[in-house]
C-alpha cells in the first residue's frame, strides 16, 4: 500500500512538472514569437529609407589623384524598396571614362543591431563592397564604414561612405578611400530627384 501512495505521489510530482515545463515552454516560444516578429517589422528607419524610392538624375565626381581636378559624368538612378519595405534596391546608370556603367545598391536596416548595411557591385569590376553604420539626426546622413579589394594589391582597402539626405529632392553620397593610413575623397554623387 505504501508503495502505491509512493508512486502516485512520483506520478503526480512528474504530471505537475510536465505541466510547469509546458508552461515555460509556451512562454519562451511566445517570447520568441513577439522578438522575431519585432525584428522582421519595418520600422522607422525603412520608412526613411522608402522616402527615396524614384528616379533620379546623378552627377558623379570621381577623384583619381586626390590633389587634381575630378572627372565628371552624368547618369540616372531607380531606387526601389523590396521584400515588403525591408531592404532598398538602386539601380545606376553613367558613364567611366567613356565606358558604360551599371551598378547595383542594396541597403537594409537590421532592427536587431540597430545598424545599416549595405552593398555595392558594378560592371567595372567583380568585387563587392560591404559597409556598416548608423544613422545620425543631428547631420540626417548614414555614415558607413567598409572593406573592398584593391585589384592591385589583392588586399582589403577601407573605406568610408557618407549619405546625406538633403532634403527629399536632392541627396549627396560622399566616399572616401583610405591608402597607407591616409584618408581621401574618391569620389561624390549628387542626386537630384526627376
Amino acid at each position: 500500500m505504501f508503495e502505491l501512495k509512493k508512486s502516485f505521489l512520483i506520478f503526480l510530482l512528474l504530471l505537475s512538472s510536465m505541466t510547469f515545463i509546458d508552461a515555460q515552454q509556451e512562454d519562451a516560444q511566445a517570447e520568441g514569437m513577439k522578438v522575431w516578429t519585432e525584428y522582421m517589422t519595418p520600422g522607422p528607419m525603412h520608412e526613411m529609407m522608402a522616402k527615396s524610392v524614384g528616379n533620379w538624375k546623378t552627377i558623379s565626381r570621381f577623384w583619381m589623384d586626390p590633389s587634381g581636378e575630378p572627372m565628371e559624368t552624368e547618369g540616372t538612378g531607380k531606387t526601389e524598396m523590396i521584400l515588403g519595405g525591408r531592404y532598398q534596391k538602386s539601380t545606376h546608370n553613367s558613364t567611366m571614362m567613356g565606358m558604360p556603367t551599371e551598378g547595383i545598391f542594396l541597403m537594409g536596416y537590421d532592427n536587431a543591431t540597430e545598424e545599416f548595411t549595405a552593398i555595392w557591385i558594378d560592371n567595372i569590376g567583380t568585387g563587392t563592397a560591404i559597409a556598416k553604420g548608423r544613422y545620425d539626426e543631428s547631420t540626417k546622413s548614414i555614415t558607413l564604414n567598409g572593406t573592398m579589394v584593391d585589384p592591385m594589391s589583392k588586399q582589403d582597402m577601407n573605406f568610408r561612405e557618407v549619405y546625406k539626405f538633403l532634403d527629399n529632392d536632392h541627396h549627396l553620397l560622399e566616399m572616401y578611400m583610405v591608402y597607407n593610413g591616409q584618408e581621401s575623397k574618391s569620389m561624390e554623387i549628387e542626386f537630384v530627384r526627376q
